[in-house]
């Protein structure tokens, strides 16, 4: 897989997310004037070697985007999911579920959410 899209109101503040918080880092970032739309790739690694997201900002679009009822999630691996969520919590992100053990298994999961709404889970790796 190459990458995700999610559709973002506020690029500077999807990017300041997933790079500031996740420790995602910017790809490359791309204005297209004649579309009137941004494309910005935030990542773990380059997308040659790694899965990356990319965060698509229509210019003229105000309102919030509906996520819809078939969207389901960002998987993201993490090592230490309390120390993870209690500094994204510090931070002002939205902890949807605490850490914990996901039903009927031990793996243990949090979820965060976007600025725009979009829900990120965290598994401890």
């Amino acid at each position: 897989m190459l990458h995700t899209m999610l559709r973002v109101r506020d690029l500077e503040a999807s990017i300041a997310f997933y790079t500031g918080h996740l420790g995602m880092s910017l790809l490359r970032k791309r204005d297209f004037p004649g579309g009137r739309f941004t494309l910005a790739f935030v990542g773990y690694g380059d997308q040659a070697g790694n899965t990356v997201l990319e965060l698509t900002h229509n210019w003229d679009r105000e309102e919030p985007y509906e996520i819809g009822t078939g969207y389901g999630h960002i998987a993201l691996g993490v090592p230490d999911i309390h120390g993870t969520c209690a500094k994204l919590e510090a931070a002002g992100v939205a902890i949807l579920r605490p850490p914990g053990p996901m039903k009927y298994s031990s793996m243990v999961i949090a979820f965060i959410e976007d600025p725009d709404g979009y829900r990120v889970e965290l598994i401890e790796t």
